[in-house]
């Protein structure tokens, strides 16, 4: 039997009963996590999903990594490498950044 490797080289990480894809995103969870508790963001999400719309037709989702809010500010997060910024995410970063207001992506490298 052989195993499969994950599609970019990644090794899925545990902490707190999450599953996360990467030890990276894991750590940055894990840094989050330490920045709620703190007080500086509050309303921590782990992989929200968002609707992706064209023309008012659903054409499937978004899944982010992380969604926070930090002075009053949504943020959505992207845990991200250079082999995980594909073309189907950069399409759907670019309808998230058509909507009316944007969603704009912080892609932590």
């Amino acid at each position: 039997m052989t195993l499969r490797r994950n599609k970019f080289n990644n090794k899925k990480t545990e902490l707190d009963g999450i599953t996360f894809d990467s030890k990276k995103e894991a750590a940055r969870y894990h840094y989050l996590s330490m920045m709620q508790r703190a007080g500086n963001i509050t309303k921590l999400e782990v992989q929200p999903k968002i609707p992706l719309m064209v023309n008012g037709k659903k054409l499937g989702h978004y899944i982010g990594d992380f969604r926070y809010l930090e002075n009053g500010e949504v943020i959505l997060e992207d845990v991200k490498s250079v082999a995980t910024k594909t073309a189907v995410y950069n399409l759907k970063k670019k309808i998230l950044a058509s909507y009316d207001p944007p969603i704009l992506i912080r892609e932590i490298m």
